[in-house]
């Protein structure tokens, strides 16, 4: 969002005439119907009318000026903006129809009376929505496996404190949020609560990482393992479960568990598990170990 001070080219505090003076300047040279097909110019107006629908209204200008420009839009919708915003003098005086302007760039589900620049009805403060919080909860990666509850508590902006219990699903992503309806900021003005948004983070695994829906873990074999062949015991999520290696088998290589994998909230379907192939080529030999290794050289290996 733009200030709307600075869209309308003037200081905090200026009068209504200088904003009005203002905005029928930049409103004449932005006009769509001055305009046709200009986008940008499109886009310029609706920017300055917004910002002229709140600052010409007493009880609104006093809540952007208090609220500043994030948290004013947080609370009031566009909608709200503009209902009962004056556009008639601004645009019969420069020769234009400003009956149906609005209606037609923002759409028609703003209505109004003729002469309205398209927004009818008065303005209710008890209409805007209290804020949108968020809470950050960390929680282990099991925890995201298998789901969990936490119990949470904190201070709101009027001081009070909230204490909820949180029902983590099971599948929660890094970075998910889950939105707690009605239990957001209240409206000071009597309006709906917000909606608070709980943030999670997953804590690493020492021994699984995550890609999508799929866990991967590695498998730590010996040369004579990989060259050969065998089957490994691996821990998985679900328990201990055996995995098949095949011979010849090369680092790096993920041998799939179909299913075995992080569920998908909402869902049935399970990611999959994969073992990692690791080994690594011994830095020292023993005198058999050397002997046996000279051996395969003999036989071409």
């Amino acid at each position: 969002m733009s200030d709307y001070y600075e869209l309308l080219g003037v200081k905090k505090g200026a009068t209504d005439d200088e904003i009005k003076k203002s905005y029928r300047k930049l409103a004449m040279k932005f006009h769509p119907d001055r305009n046709p097909g200009n986008k940008q110019a499109e886009d310029k107006f609706k920017q300055i009318s917004e910002a002229y629908a709140v600052l010409t209204d007493t009880e609104k200008k006093r809540q952007y000026d208090m609220f500043g420009d994030q948290k004013f839009h947080q609370n009031f919708s566009q909608e709200d903006i503009f209902r009962g915003a004056d556009f008639r003098n601004i645009f019969t005086d420069a020769g234009f129809d400003g009956s149906d302007i609005f209606s037609r760039i923002f759409g028609s589900g703003f209505g109004g009376g003729p002469g309205r620049g398209g927004f009818g009805g008065g303005f209710s403060a008890g209409s805007a929505k209290g804020q949108d919080l968020e809470y950050a909860v960390t929680i282990s990666f099991n925890d995201a496996f298998k789901g969990a509850e936490r119990h949470v508590s904190f201070r709101m902006n009027d001081g009070s404190s909230r204490e909820l219990t949180i029902k983590i699903p099971a599948g929660v992503r890094e970075g998910g949020k889950l939105r707690v309806a009605g239990k957001g900021a209240n409206s000071p003005y009597g309006g709906q609560p917000g909606d608070l948004y709980v943030v999670i983070s997953v804590a690493p695994h020492p021994t699984y990482s995550r890609t999508g829906n799929d866990i991967e873990s590695k498998i730590s074999l010996k040369l004579s393992d990989a060259l050969l062949g065998c089957s490994k015991d691996i821990e998985t999520l679900d328990g201990s479960k055996k995995i098949k290696v095949p011979a010849g088998v090369k680092p790096g290589t993920k041998i799939r568990l179909k299913g075995l994998g992080f569920p998908q909230p909402g869902k049935s379907e399970r990611g999959d598990f994969y073992g990692v192939v690791d080994y690594d080529v011994p830095e020292k030999l023993s005198s058999k170990q050397m002997d046996l290794i000279k051996s395969l050289a003999e036989a071409g290996l």
